[in-house]
């Protein structure tokens, strides 16, 4: 089976190639992947990034400052304040939350990761990513599996996966929905 095998490309396929081959060549993909796993657990909980990085009323030089600094009280390393410092010279700041999709994605496609998206009602525990990795492994017969998982609370319960092309809805949305066109004779 045939999943996440896909390269990166256009604007940001270039710059997570480019920061890949970085890290590799400095022997530091482990740290920057760790602060690249901060910066989006910042970029997706925290209101006051969210609009310092998407808002183009913001200066570059607001925008530079409080950017470089949070990466600095994090303990960021050198290149993944560099990289965030070229997104920011070069007005490319509002694209930074896929870009760390991006390049954590194509970490785990050259490790041999297969991505699946999980959109659920809530987030799940740690126990529960870990026993839906399992399943998952044991039907599709993969090892390295990663989850990438979204709230979605239109859903009214159950999970959507979504597996490269292929996608498994157990959504009670999705089973209302069918009901309801089944009742009017639609199905």
């Amino acid at each position: 089976m045939e999943f996440s095998d896909q390269k990166p490309v256009g604007l940001t396929g270039r710059y997570v190639n480019a920061l890949f081959e970085l890290c590799s060549e400095k022997n530091i993909l482990n740290k920057v992947v760790h602060d690249f796993k901060i910066l989006q657990n910042l970029i997706k909980n925290n209101k006051e990034i969210n609009i310092l990085i998407s808002s183009p009323t913001i200066g570059k030089s607001v925008q530079t400052k409080a950017l470089i600094g949070i990466l600095k009280k994090a303990n960021a390393d050198k290149v993944t304040i560099n990289f965030c410092g070229v997104l920011l010279k070069n007005g490319r700041i509002f694209i930074l939350e896929k870009m760390v999709e991006g390049f954590l994605r194509e970490v785990s496609r050259r490790a041999g990761e297969i991505d699946i998206e999980v959109l659920s009602t809530y987030e799940l525990s740690a126990s529960e990513e870990e026993k839906l990795k399992k399943e998952i492994s044991n039907k599709i017969g993969e090892k390295k599996i990663s989850l990438l998982t979204q709230i979605d609370k239109s859903l009214l319960g159950g999970i959507i996966l979504k597996i490269g092309s292929k996608m498994i809805d157990n959504s009670i949305k999705t089973k209302l929905k069918n009901l309801e066109l089944a009742m009017k004779g639609e199905s």
